[in-house]
């Protein structure tokens, strides 16, 4: 199967035929050609990494806890036992018995304290930010598994392309060695130049050799995240041209992008603590009730107690407590902000990124490409025309740098095309 790379880059007389062919022979009538091929997409990668990663369980999980402590937060304390002795003598004839004096009786009982209900509610109000705290961490690792998993595809399809590329060059080099041994035959050639032809197809091997061991790098990237060796091919991406998003929705949602989703329950929890640290001045208060059984022929005797927490001290204790709360609210105030304009810079910056590089896509396509693929051909042909040899391995040597500045735009383009993918937790990719 010929790429649109290939495509583009083929004869006038042939250009249309192939551009027709690739508009007929689209992905579905592949997968009836050759059903046994499973290409890997983009988006079936970030699906199946997201499916398995221990990572996001790990998340889950923490998130399960969270809810659980929510659950039961701001419930009142549990109630305390009480059993002893009563009025026990220590002097006399019946110091340190039990029946030893007629006050002496063994108690029993129970003991609650029943804090402030601002307090409870402070409590509650805590847990449950805390809990959504744990719930945004889950789509935050979502995010960024998604982000990641799409980058190392990205860089494993621009390494899997530039081979391509290389390869359709190595071909047209094979001819220039033709061309150099068929001076020498001749006669008209040197075998100074035909060193010089095998010298710069071996510099393309070295660039051969390097996009295959980033592609192998990529996919062992790859292997992290979906937890099996990625050995099939890679289907074609996305159409990177297109957007998810347009940048104005982007800025528009900022607390809805992966970075800042869990900043709204963190700024909760910080007004729950400073409503907790508020509810501290009000009184606590305890109840307790116990029996009490004397010796035979007295009555036995039951005992109510009320206690309440006196905050007289409030200057040193609590008001310090309240001022350290409220300044960390200030604090994650501020933070929550500083991130949004941290985020606001990266949606800006991956915008730019991608426009800019797409322009640049384009014009290596439409243009410099054609043009240095021309040069090396009008440099051939004057070379086997009787002409010097220098001006062909320039025009090989600037050929191979533009194609090579054209993989890395490529890689660049669907990084950035990444990046504004997955800046919000919508699903899979377009």
């Amino acid at each position: 199967m010929f790429s649109l790379y290939e495509a583009l880059r083929a004869p006038a007389a042939r250009r249309l035929g192939l551009l027709a062919a690739l508009v007929l022979f689209n992905p579905i009538s592949i997968l009836v050609a050759a059903p046994q091929v499973a290409d890997l997409t983009l988006d079936a990668a970030t699906r199946d990494a997201v499916a398995q990663a221990p990572l996001l369980q790990a998340r889950r999980e923490r998130s399960t806890s969270a809810h659980e402590e929510a659950a039961r937060a701001g419930a009142l304390p549990d109630p305390q036992l009480i059993t002893g002795i009563d009025n026990l003598a220590t002097q006399g004839r019946g110091a340190f018995t039990a029946g030893g004096d007629s006050m002496t009786m063994r108690s029993v009982g129970f003991s609650q304290v029943l804090p402030s209900r601002s307090l409870r509610r402070a409590q509650h109000a805590e847990a449950d930010a805390n809990a959504d705290v744990a719930a945004s961490s889950v789509q935050m690792t979502d995010l960024a598994i998604r982000q990641q998993t799409a980058q190392a595809w990205v860089a494993a399809w621009a390494a899997v392309e530039e081979q391509h590329m290389l390869g359709m060059l190595r071909d047209e080099w094979a001819v220039d060695l033709v061309a150099a041994k068929a001076r020498l035959r001749g006669g008209a050639g040197t075998a100074a130049d035909v060193l010089a032809v095998r010298a710069q197809a071996l510099d393309l091997e070295n660039r051969f050799d390097d996009a295959r061991a980033r592609e192998v790098q990529a996919r062992a990237s790859l292997t992290r995240w979906l937890g099996s060796p990625v050995t099939q091919p890679l289907a074609a991406p996305p159409d990177f041209s297109q957007a998810p998003k347009d940048e104005q929705t982007l800025l528009a949602h900022l607390d809805d992008q992966g970075e800042l989703l869990d900043w709204p329950g963190r700024e909760r929890a910080a007004e729950a603590a400073l409503a907790e640290a508020q509810a501290a001045k009000h009184p606590e208060w305890n109840v307790s009730v116990s029996y009490g059984s004397r010796v035979r022929g007295l009555s036995d005797m039951v005992t109510l107690q009320v206690g309440v927490s006196l905050p007289l001290f409030t200057t040193n204790r609590q008001d310090r407590g309240i001022s350290a709360r409220a300044a960390d609210l200030d604090a994650v105030r501020s933070e929550h902000e500083d991130a949004r304009q941290q985020q606001a810079e990266i949606v800006r910056s991956a915008w730019a990124q991608w426009q800019a590089t797409g322009r640049e896509v384009q014009r290596h396509l439409q243009q410099l490409l054609p043009l240095a693929d021309d040069r090396a051909k009008l440099a051939l042909a004057a070379y086997r025309g009787g002409g010097d040899l220098q001006p062909l391995l320039e025009a090989r040597r600037d050929e191979l740098n533009h194609h090579l500045d054209y993989a890395r735009m490529l890689a660049d383009y669907g990084r950035a095309w990444a990046t504004l993918a997955y800046l919000m937790p919508d699903g899979s990719t377009p």
